[in-house]
């Protein structure tokens, strides 16, 4: 393989979740232009819908397809829809995400603790066991479990959010020894500050952004798109000998 063809997707399904907005659709949107065809999904139609159809109208193939991994029975129906109208899926990009409090860890209530987990822990598990079941069907395939720098230095009052970004981490690896052999590799992001609408509460408040800086080396936040191009690099042949890594894209952060 020449080195213009390391990072060519053409011919490869994606599958990206919370792809409607913010790092998701960075990814869905990169992935699509190496010339994947890209299932964007996220829990609201209409956002899946706005991002296929402009990835679409730019010369990309995308579908929208609506997804709350909160939900059994919905990732049941997205694995189903998958395999009955593609019959493979070669990219599996994990990035949907719950973080419903903000807070002191021991005030954390049973209803913010069960979504968080729902999603970032239950969620995440089912989809790699799924995709990880079609991958083997055909081949293999590249798995990404978007985590968090928060599952190595929690962040406060993140507590629960960050309890499940250190257990995605350790489920990027146990998933990436067992499936080894069967060809499927299993990588993780870890952005940093990232100016998304899921991390407004903390990019908006001049306090915890001025504090937030003081550990960055690069002295900024990061853009969605920033984080694309790891994720790339994770799902291509670039990286073929790569599997239970967890990549830091934080400017530094976790250096200091």
């Amino acid at each position: 393989m020449s080195n213009n063809d390391l990072f060519n997707l053409q011919g490869k399904v994606a599958l990206v979740t919370g792809a409607s907005r913010g790092i998701g659709e960075s990814i869905a949107r990169t992935l699509a232009g190496q010339g994947a065809h890209v299932i964007v999904s996220s829990r609201k139609i209409d956002g899946c819908e706005a991002v296929a159809s402009s990835i679409r109208e730019a010369g990309g193939s995308a579908e929208a397809y609506a997804c709350h991994i909160g939900d059994m029975e919905q990732i049941e129906a997205v694995w189903t829809h998958i395999e009955q109208n593609h019959g493979k899926i070669d990219i599996l990009v994990n990035n949907a995400a719950a973080n419903p409090y903000f807070g002191p860890v021991e005030d954390t209530d049973l209803a913010a603790f069960n979504k968080t987990v729902d999603v970032n822990i239950r969620g995440y598990f089912f989809m790699c066991a799924r995709g990880a079941q079609l991958m083997k069907k055909n081949g293999g395939g590249a798995i990404v479990n978007v985590a968090s720098v928060n599952g190595v230095n929690p962040g406060h009052f993140q507590g629960i959010y960050s309890i499940t970004k250190a257990a995605v981490i350790s489920m990027t690896k146990s998933f990436a020894m067992e499936l080894g052999q069967q060809n499927i590799r299993v990588n993780a992001l870890l952005p940093g500050l990232t100016d998304t609408k899921f991390a407004s509460a903390l990019t908006t408040n001049d306090a915890i952004r001025k504090q937030a800086m003081a550990h960055i080396p690069m002295k900024r936040v990061a853009d969605p798109d920033e984080m694309a191009g790891t994720v790339l690099y994770l799902v291509s042949q670039a990286s073929s000998y790569t599997t239970g890594a967890c990549i830091n894209a934080d400017g530094g952060y976790l250096t200091v």
